[in-house]
């Protein structure tokens, strides 16, 4: 959510950030309902005012003149509904218009429409190149019976999978190994809830406008076994999202609540299954594990002082640790500046962590790390209390710290052997009893 008071100040710049975001959204519009608003508002408290003066005056009132104020303060009071009426029709657009605001980019962001403008920054690592000929992930784990797609497809459908034995386990290990490193650095581990509400979801930016990626739960139930159609709408709907990040519940974590400033950073870490509707995205990198329902993530969320600089700071810290991860998994990756067009409404800056993935021939997607100022904080009413009493908004950031299936296409790619077995990265070898190779 944006400070009103910098849009109206300055409606061009808003104009230009919608623009470059790819939202649809007449800054001049949304002003025009902001004074239609305000003055309406106006006009519902002065009539207010007159109805309680009216009101209070009646009881010393008598005969003609009495009745004759009773019939002004009923006709006011019919007046006055007919106001608030339409008072809430046009605070729910004006609210409606509000969320769809975006924040204003960084300069340094580049301006461009989609991830194909994206800018490289820096790479780490040396690509590998086999001496034989190399399979890729789906292969490998049908080969060492580590992953089965086509009985995950068979139990829920499409984009579907299941990790088995040594699979699993390695997945385990990755996830154990990125929580212990995170923990060391001073972060609160959470295990959230994976279903959130609406406000939750509206705080942290996903609504409105991300509604058909996630899957809603007790909303637009099919008529239950051993009930009619009817019985089952009467059913409560639960009104609830299951997650498609930790960040949903964890960044609303403190929502409503004010620190005091020396509390400030807090550092979180939140564990969880996530799962997203991959809506209108049929037939794009539908192979395998790159895109798929559900998957688990290890999401870096941290809340801190209003100031660019600490946000800054902040930013560069937790995408060190992504790719400390990285690193520590000797797996080659590029680090992107994401351009305006493939940023998300309230994000100031971006940057996206692309892994090496041998079966594509290029980086794919593993890790994005967001600042978004005071937008989220805004939306969610996380404040502090600065030095000299002032209250102010918290900024927040966030950053996959690790995502998996995804990460286990590189791993898997990148580490197999001509003779079909897979070495485990030596970092995971402690969590998974020291072995050391997967096989058949």
């Amino acid at each position: 959510m944006i400070d009103l008071d910098l849009v109206r100040a300055d409606p061009d710049l808003y104009q230009t950030a919608c623009k470059n975001k790819n939202i649809s959204l007449d800054i001049r519009k949304f002003l025009k309902t902001d004074d239609e608003r305000k003055k309406l508002i106006a006009e519902v408290q002065k009539m207010q005012t007159e109805r309680n003066a009216v009101s209070k005056n009646i009881p010393n009132l008598k005969g003609a003149e009495k009745e004759k104020e009773i019939k002004r303060m009923k006709a006011l009071g019919e007046d006055l509904k007919k106001k608030e009426a339409e008072l809430a029709v046009l605070e729910k657009k004006w609210l409606e218009m509000q969320l769809l605001l975006p924040s204003v980019p960084l300069k340094s962001v580049p301006i461009g429409k989609d991830d194909s403008e994206n800018v490289r920054l820096r790479t780490w690592g040396e690509i590998p190149k086999p001496a034989f000929e190399p399979k890729d992930h789906v292969s490998l784990g049908q080969s060492l019976d580590i992953i089965d797609i086509p009985r995950g497809v068979k139990i829920a459908g499409s984009r579907s999978y299941f990790l088995k034995g040594d699979g699993a386990r390695l997945e385990l290990a990755i996830l154990q190994f990125t929580v212990d490193s995170l923990v060391k650095k001073g972060f609160t581990l959470f295990a959230p809830p994976l279903m959130a509400n609406y406000a939750a979801m509206m705080g942290t930016s996903y609504f409105p406008g991300g509604e058909e990626q996630a899957y809603a739960v007790g909303v637009d139930r099919e008529p239950q076994a051993g009930l009619g159609e009817k019985e089952s709408k009467q059913i409560e709907s639960d009104k609830t999202y299951l997650i498609g990040t930790s960040e949903v519940s964890v960044a609303s974590y403190h929502s409503g609540e004010t620190f005091e400033v020396s509390e400030l950073p807090k550092r979180y870490a939140g564990l969880s299954n996530c799962f997203r509707r991959e809506a209108g995205t049929y037939g794009k990198d539908a192979h395998g594990l790159y895109r798929i329902h559900q998957f688990q993530k290890v999401e870096q969320v941290i809340l801190c002082e209003a100031d660019p600089e600490v946000s800054a700071e902040l930013h560069a810290e937790i995408l060190q640790n992504a790719e400390d991860i990285l690193q520590a998994l000797e797996l080659p990756y590029r680090i992107v500046a994401v351009c305006t067009g493939d940023m998300g409404r309230g994000q100031v800056y971006k940057n996206d962590i692309e892994t090496w993935m041998p079966s594509r021939k290029w980086y794919g997607e593993t890790h994005s790390c967001s600042t978004f100022y005071e937008f989220q904080c805004r939306r969610l009413g996380i404040k502090y209390q600065d030095k000299d009493g002032t209250k102010k908004f918290c900024h927040s950031l966030n950053n996959t710290c690790i995502a998996s299936p995804r990460i286990l296409i590189p791993i898997l790619e990148i580490y197999q052997n001509r003779d079909g077995t897979v070495t485990i990265p030596e970092v995971l070898r402690p969590y998974m009893n020291g072995q050391g190779f997967i096989k058949k």
